[in-house]
């Protein structure tokens, strides 16, 4: 069974003249275990499909689930208890809140009414393989962009959520870091992931590449 299905995915933005369509028809299946990487430049949609995969924005027509439940027509109320559970969302530019520590961002999810036990466990030992513990009492603002990106990280994994939604995840890091934060997420058991990247050495890692092109899904990161 698959962890991620989506079918037929449309999503345009504008109106009139300015009417442009971003996805035009796209299905992907992600299974337990798997890594799926997209491929495409800067304003192919790339991160309009993680935002719609991750239940942040509504398709104009297709269906999305997760974990076996149905995201798209929900309300505004059961969608935050379906994420909190099944998903776990790395964005490009971090979404840390600045006024807690590093430490503190990571715990925030497990904290939420609902969240599985074992939570203060699972952020130590994220933290850890993260090479985070020296700068887990700093703020966001006193800490470089990649240390940023990987406690960003740890947040998204800490309630262990079947699906995880990475866009960029590598774009702060220097190779170091990079390869450490692409092996915790290719090493990740029982989860699907699916990472959003313009840069080829990040796909490289993943079970599938797929390039979105001209509103579609193409396989083996082929396309025009």
């Amino acid at each position: 069974m698959s962890v991620l299905e989506a079918r037929s995915l449309v999503k345009t933005i504008g109106t009139g003249r300015a009417l442009r369509t971003l996805l035009d028809g796209v299905s992907l299946s992600v299974g337990p275990g798997e890594l799926v990487a997209v491929l495409g430049r800067s304003g192919s949609g790339k991160s309009t499909l993680l935002h719609l995969l991750g239940g942040l924005d509504h398709p104009d027509a297709g269906q999305i689930s997760v974990a076996g439940e149905e995201l798209t027509g929900r309300g505004r109320r059961r969608l935050p208890a379906i994420r909190m559970r099944h998903i776990g969302f790395v964005f490009q530019q971090f979404h840390l809140i600045d006024e807690l520590t590093g430490a503190e961002n990571v715990l925030l999810p497990t904290r939420l009414p609902g969240a599985p036990a074992g939570g203060a466990r699972r952020a130590a030992e994220l933290i850890e393989r993260l090479g985070l513990e020296p700068v887990t009492a700093h703020r966001p603002h006193e800490l470089s962009g990649g240390e940023q990106q990987r406690f960003a990280l740890a947040r998204a994994l800490v309630n262990g959520p079947e699906l995880i939604l990475a866009d960029e995840p590598t774009g702060s890091l220097d190779v170091e870091n990079g390869d450490a934060v692409l092996g915790l997420l290719r090493d990740l058991p029982r989860r699907a992931v699916v990472i959003v990247t313009h840069e080829p050495d990040t796909a490289a890692i993943a079970d599938r590449v797929l390039r979105l092109a001209g509103g579609q899904l193409l396989a083996d990161g082929r396309g025009p």
